[in-house]
């Protein structure tokens, strides 16, 4: 039998596993990050992760929340990472990111910052194809793509109230954002 916390990539965070409940915890440039979880966070999280997975090939599959040590200073848990179902089956506690096709996160108030540079640097650096940013608080998702050294090459922006559309490496994924919860501070055109 495996021994899921030793057959993944080693993890820093498995050590605080349960200790924060209502928390997420990473490690970010070195320092433990913990960010406080809002009703919208997982609001968001849920229709995303049911529009996406009904529209997997087979052998794709996703994660969430699932430690994914990048260097000795960033160990992040992406909202939702896509990766092959073979991999996932696994139950590790920690993953490569060479695995990851699409990397999404939620931004919460704490993690604006770590959502929108560095983890945008540090996924592209990794060479994750895709990766999404929706905001709850802005009222929009932010699509990366073309991973480079410095970061993502390609980016869009677009308002909730339409579509989101990825041209992955495995397909199309579409994802109707008209529906995604918004924070009532947000203020509309």
């Amino acid at each position: 039998m495996s021994d899921p916390d030793t057959d993944g990539p080693p993890s820093r965070l498995s050590r605080f596993a349960d200790m924060f409940p209502g928390h997420r915890t990473e490690l970010v440039e070195g320092a433990i990050v913990l960010t406080p979880l809002q009703p919208h966070h997982g609001g968001t999280i849920r229709p995303l992760w049911t529009a996406l997975d009904a529209q997997l090939p087979g052998g794709w599959s996703f994660m969430s929340d699932v430690a994914v040590p990048f260097d000795g200073d960033n160990e992040f848990c992406p909202d939702l990472a896509l990766a092959p179902a073979v991999e996932v089956a696994r139950n590790l506690s920690a993953y490569s990111p060479d695995l990851i096709e699409l990397a999404v996160e939620v931004v919460s108030p704490g993690s604006v910052r770590n959502d929108y540079e560095v983890k945008d640097r540090a996924y592209a650096r990794r060479g994750i194809p895709h990766y999404l940013i929706f905001d709850p608080y802005r009222a929009h998702c932010v699509t990366l793509w073309n991973p480079g050294q410095d970061g993502y090459r390609g980016r869009d922006t677009i308002p909730y109230g339409g579509e989101v559309t990825v041209e992955t490496g495995i397909g199309k994924l579409v994802i109707d954002t008209s529906g995604l919860p918004v924070d009532p501070s947000v203020v509309r055109p």
